[in-house]
């Protein structure tokens, strides 16, 4: 496993290549945690009889994530777009075991 190295201190294309892929794993892990959550969320649900979609849900989430990227630097409508389809394949996973779909 590498270790991080910031961006201004990669000599070459070889260790920036190696740092972006260690992002990538890490970005993968965030990712696998979260359906984790996202299972949960499943249960809780159930529990309640609440849908899978919740829209005002959606839109907090969506809203959060452009908030953070504009904080960040980052394009908010490339957030935007990332965390909806994101959102959408968590919503999915939901109605699979709530058995909306």
């Amino acid at each position: 496993m590498s270790t991080s190295i910031p961006p201004q201190d990669c000599s070459d294309m070889a260790s920036l290549r190696d740092q972006i892929d260690r992002l990538d794993r890490e970005l993968i892990t965030l990712l696998a945690a979260r359906a984790g959550y996202i299972d949960r969320a499943v249960e809780l649900k159930q529990g309640n009889g609440w849908p899978a979609r919740i829209p005002e849900r959606v839109e907090e989430v969506v809203m959060n994530a452009r908030a953070a990227a504009q904080e960040q630097g980052l394009d908010p409508g490339l957030i935007e777009d990332l965390w909806r389809r994101l959102v959408d394949w968590s919503i999915a996973r939901e109605a699979r075991v709530i058995r909306e779909i």
